[in-house]
């Protein structure tokens, strides 16, 4: 039995299927693309509609291979976050009353085009970027905020009653401010507000440094650690995927061994002497 598990490990480590599953995906995003035609879809709807059908079956077949892999083990399984997702995008399909909402039905096969993040090794480092990085982003986009109020509230102050079509209230004037971190308007805005008041340059010229080139900086910092973080994660994974099922099953049995003999020798530990 043992030999099912291995063989269905070396069909989807394989690059002839990668490609294969790579190959469907782009059809699919295709015939997808074709429906949103209404000539298209008056002659060759129900081509279509067989086509994407049976798209879904080679994606359920997919799925089914990798979960064999693991020897049909849902804890192993589940414990990678994107046969997790592909598991979600494969089984929406199958929701019921979803064939009779076109437009959840539409949303789920596009779903399936998403899935070209996890067969691509780049793109899978970009996701994981990204998720890495939203807390700090988080944070950096609450400084921001706040930066933006602070230099809304001195605008209205000084630009009120001068040009109350970009700071007649603190909601414009974050709004103003919040358009100026791309500089584009920099010029513009410095020459309108020289008009009104000689703290122009100041302002602008602190906003632009603080808020323009500091805080843009920090983004990029951030998403440039969160890429390295995630190359780093991406080929721990990919050393552990190229390991032999065998010698991944005895690790597994060492790490469950170690956590059991940790969990004893707390229990002793609490028993006291």
């Amino acid at each position: 039995m043992a030999r099912i598990p291995r063989a269905c490990a070396r069909i989807a480590d394989s690059d002839a299927f990668t490609y294969f599953i790579l190959g469907v995906i782009l059809a699919n995003a295709g015939v997808l693309a074709l429906e949103t035609y209404e000539s298209v879809e008056r002659e060759a709807g129900d081509l279509l509609s067989l086509l994407n059908d049976i798209f879904l079956v080679i994606f359920v077949i997919e799925l089914v291979t990798r979960f064999v892999a693991v020897s049909a083990n849902p804890r192993r399984f589940f414990s990678n976050g994107w046969n997790v997702f592909d598991f979600v995008v494969v089984a929406a399909a199958f929701v019921p009353g979803l064939r009779e909402n076109a437009t959840l039905l539409r949303l789920a096969r596009l779903l399936r085009v998403v899935r070209v993040f996890r067969l691509l090794p780049d793109l899978r480092v970009f996701v994981v970027a990204v998720a890495r990085s939203l807390p700090a982003v988080g944070t950096l986009a609450l400084i921001t905020v706040v930066v933006v109020f602070l230099y809304g509230m001195v605008g209205w102050v000084l630009y009120d009653e001068g040009d109350p079509a970009h700071f007649g209230d603190i909601g414009e004037a974050m709004l103003t401010m919040f358009v100026a971190l791309s500089l584009e308007n920099l010029p513009d805005n410095i020459e309108r507000g020289r008009e009104i008041t000689g703290w122009t340059v100041p302002f602008y010229v602190s906003f632009a440094l603080l808020a323009a080139f500091l805080l843009f900086n920090l983004f990029i910092g951030i998403v440039i650690n969160s890429l390295e973080e995630a190359r780093a994660i991406e080929l721990a994974r990919m050393q552990i995927e190229d390991e032999d099922p065998e010698d991944r099953r005895l690790a597994e049995s060492v790490r469950e061994l170690r956590r059991v003999v940790d969990k004893l020798e707390k229990e002793i530990a609490a028993r006291g002497p």
